[in-house]
């Protein structure tokens, strides 16, 4: 009773064997973003998954539909195209790869207890752990099962590249995890770490598109690059957001620091405190006596001490620099590398 997917779209078909003449028509008939997202979207919408055992597919369900931004099916499909290939015969991998990505944060939030996602109350505050635990892996599998839909003669290339992507988010959660016990933890350590636990997935997921797209293999490691730097741009400002974001955007703001979390933040700033700085940073979220806005405030005003913003900030533009000017080497026409300038900024909340 297992899924049949069923693709009815009235989206065009890219040309599939029309030699040279190939790259003008994919110019005029490729997708933009939107498109692509809700091309994507309402093929999701098309999944059928089974109804028994309800307790077992209906939390997938729930999180699959949570929403988020679908960056790195997006992205995937964005570059399948971009080399030329037909984002619809791609989507089975683009669905995959996001519910990998959905897998790890059922996961997640088991690991770190939390009780809400996306504004809702995460998987295993509304079923249970168990629960939780088994929907996960069986999203982890489903995922592979989507995988194996893609045409064979492209699958051994990207089941080497999720496989390798799916390992490399893994270690990187679990070096997350180490750093919550380790004393000593420097700013390359952390580079590291989120480049696989957060970019790997998001590079991983260009690749793919790439070689559905007919990409060579110097231009899939490119398109690799491309991503990967994005993806570390992407997680600094993230963490920069949670110290210095605007909570009417959405945010809440300061709960890395009223966690003691490592972040880059915190590693840039004890790298450059004197001592009695960084024993603030070290203990001030354990402070009963303070409340948690005071919290917020003590670390902040080291992290402004040191210009810990400003610092964060062109680490940023390094990496989205970086991430950038990889699209003026790759093999594909300039309204394809648009489309992915247009995406980039679109991650980054940047209109240049």
């Amino acid at each position: 009773m297992f899924v049949k997917v069923s693709i009815k779209f009235f989206f065009f078909k890219l040309f599939l064997n029309f030699g040279a003449s190939r790259v003008n028509h994919i110019t005029v008939f490729m997708k933009n973003n939107d498109e692509i997202l809700n091309l994507f979207e309402h093929y999701l919408g098309q999944l059928q998954l089974p109804k028994e055992p309800q307790r077992l597919y209906e939390p997938i369900i729930y999180s699959m539909s949570g929403g988020g931004k679908r960056l790195r099916p997006v992205l995937l499909l964005l570059c399948c195209e971009a080399f030329g290939g037909d984002a619809t015969a791609a989507l089975s991998a683009a669905a995959a790869v996001e519910m990998f990505h959905n897998f790890t944060l059922l996961h997640d939030d088991i690991m770190d207890n939390a009780a809400v996602r996306r504004g809702k109350p995460s998987v295993q505050a509304r079923w249970g752990e168990n629960v939780a635990i088994l929907s996960g892996d069986t999203m982890m599998i489903y995922s592979y099962k989507l995988l194996s839909q893609i045409p064979s003669e492209k699958l051994p290339m990207v089941m080497e590249v999720f496989t390798s992507m799916a390992l490399q988010v893994c270690e990187g959660q679990q070096y997350d995890m180490d750093f919550e016990e380790r004393q000593q933890v420097s700013v390359v350590d952390y580079m590291q770490m989120i480049e696989l636990k957060t970019a790997a997935l998001l590079a991983g997921s260009a690749t793919i598109g790439a070689i559905l797209g007919g990409a060579s293999a110097a231009d899939c490691r490119k398109v690799y690059r491309f991503a990967q730097e994005l993806g570390l741009a992407f997680q600094l400002q993230d963490d920069l957001l949670d110290s210095y974001g605007d909570e009417r955007l959405g945010k809440k703001i300061g709960g890395d620091i009223l966690e003691g979390k490592k972040t880059c933040l915190m590693l840039n700033a004890m790298s450059r405190a004197t001592e009695e700085d960084r024993d603030i940073l070290r203990h001030t979220h354990l402070d009963t006596t303070l409340s948690d806005e005071e919290k917020i405030l003590r670390v902040k005003e080291v992290y402004n001490r040191y210009d810990i913003q400003r610092v964060i900030e062109q680490q940023i533009s390094l990496r989205f620099d970086k991430a950038l000017s990889v699209l003026d080497d790759l093999s594909i026409d300039g309204d394809s590398a648009e489309h992915l300038r247009v995406f980039a900024r679109s991650l980054m909340g940047r209109k240049k």
